[in-house]
């Protein structure tokens, strides 16, 4: 058996996935999990016949590798991954390459990097995209961290594992220090607006229009054969007609409605009001989640304020044909609203972030992957310096051909009751950009008033208070 060019520590499912990944394209792997039986089942099971060494000790595993040394850890999150490399880093030199597979979050990995770096040992924030079959066949990577020369000796592997596009792999070197999961986690984000909105869409005509299952079926999949095709659209028309085999039901109908979250979208949130960038649809999605985490208020709350609105039961083609404006519109700015994000972090903590190349290594692979990133990277690619995609010309007339159709949605859901705070969110933050002048001055006078914290004029420099006077 050849020497392993690469080895994998933490063999849960996306850990033997990109295990098994990475040997199908050529490279020899050793792997390790903290639970030696685990790591001889993956072994002489999955990994039976292939370039695999199974390692028994943290030593042992480091022994094998080729140098310098390159370490993937697929742990989780937290004090698993520094307790991984207080393990590793005696054992390791100078030279030798580490990799955070998992979420990370991104000022956790700049403190690791600093305390491998005294080692002499670069350290690589990656953020992994895709799931379980992504890892097996292909995820998008976004690698950062480390040094772009220490880079140059991952590049032919994760070039060969990750996802490939019709404008090459799914992988860049996203930026110095944190960058590489700072995006991934931004990525996540978006993943929770897209998801959020794509619920809401369902719900109105699920619920509002009253479409069948296997109606929602074929609306959804005709959306994923225009502007709207991706990854989640695609799960979607698969999941909505989806058989129970205990009740014959559609399985959707019979989940519990609790969505749970793993934290990299309240990351997201958190972040970004750090930054002061507003990212009300995402925030919106994080914050329906919390709201759906909320079961039992909601029910005993149902008994008690109903709605006085009847449902709207008609069948009708043209509603849902806005709908699926208002989704796509409300899409558009979920996406400026993460990109916006990006530009700013990009700025304050000095990543220096190509968004034309973020938006291509998205195309495939991840779970956002999406026709609509083409035209993000397009977008990126005429104008680098894009302050936001809701000015860029295809986007602008792509949401002003969408704009009544998206009006018209949401202040039907409004009336009628139901929910849909993402795409309300969306369309506030576009009216609220395009706007010239917002109510902000009447709160500047506010806080004037009751706090003497001074205000500036829109015809004339400097900083002014008043003497409100008694009221």
């Amino acid at each position: 058996m050849s020497q392993p060019v690469i080895g994998l520590i933490g063999l849960a499912v996306m850990g033997e996935n990109l295990a098994l990944n990475i040997e199908s394209k050529g490279f020899p792997i050793a792997v390790f999990n903290r639970t030696t039986a685990k790591t001889m089942a993956f072994v002489n099971g999955r990994a039976a016949g292939k370039n695999v060494v199974g390692t028994t000790t943290i030593e042992e595993f480091v022994n094998v590798l080729e140098r310098p040394r390159r370490i993937v850890l697929m742990v989780k999150a937290g004090e698993a991954v520094d307790a991984f490399i207080t393990q590793l880093l005696p054992h390791l030199e100078a030279g030798d390459i580490l990799i955070d597979g998992g979420n990370s979050f991104f000022r956790d990995t700049e403190r690791r990097i600093e305390r491998c770096r005294e080692a002499g040992v670069h350290y690589f924030g990656m953020g992994v995209s895709g799931g379980e079959e992504g890892a097996l066949h292909g995820p998008s990577l976004m690698p950062g961290g480390g040094t772009p020369e220490a880079y140059a000796h991952l590049e032919p592997i994760l070039t060969k594992i990750a996802a490939q596009v019709d404008d090459g792999a799914c992988v860049t070197y996203i930026g110095p220090k944190g960058a590489g999961h700072f995006v991934k986690m931004v990525h996540n984000g978006i993943e929770y607006g897209d998801m959020q909105l794509i619920a809401e869409a369902y719900d109105l005509l699920r619920h509002a229009v009253g479409l069948s299952p296997d109606e929602l079926h074929d609306v959804f999949a005709e959306w994923n054969r225009g502007e709207l095709q991706s990854f989640l659209i695609e799960i979607t028309a698969r999941i909505v007609n989806f058989k129970d085999e205990m009740t014959g039901k559609p399985l959707v109908d019979v989940i519990l409605d609790k969505a749970e979250q793993k934290g990299t979208g309240k990351w997201t949130s958190q972040i970004a009001l750090d930054l002061g960038v507003p990212i009300p649809t995402i925030t919106a999605a994080v914050d329906a989640r919390f709201m759906s985490a909320h079961k039992a208020e909601r029910v005993a709350a149902a008994r008690l304020l109903s709605s006085q609105h009847a449902l709207r039961t008609a069948r009708q083609p043209s509603f849902i044909n806005r709908v699926r404006a208002a989704l796509y519109a409300s899409k558009v700015c979920s996406y400026a609203q993460g990109f916006a994000l990006l530009r700013a972090a990009s700025r304050e903590f000095g990543y220096n972030l190509n968004f034309s190349e973020i938006a291509r290594i998205w195309k495939g692979g991840c779970i956002i992957r999406a026709v609509f990133l083409d035209r993000i990277k397009q977008a990126f690619a005429r104008n680098p310096e894009l302050p936001n995609l809701l000015v860029d010309d295809e986007f602008r007339e792509a949401v002003a051909a969408r704009q009544e159709a998206w009006r018209d949605v949401v202040s039907t859901a409004v009336e009628l009751g139901y929910p849909v705070p993402a795409m309300s969110a969306s369309l506030a933050y576009f009216d609220a950009y395009r706007r010239e002048r917002l109510p902000a001055n009447l709160i500047q006078a506010q806080r004037d008033l009751f706090g003497a914290h001074t205000y500036e004029r829109v015809d004339r420099e400097g900083v002014f208070h008043t003497e409100w006077g008694a009221s």
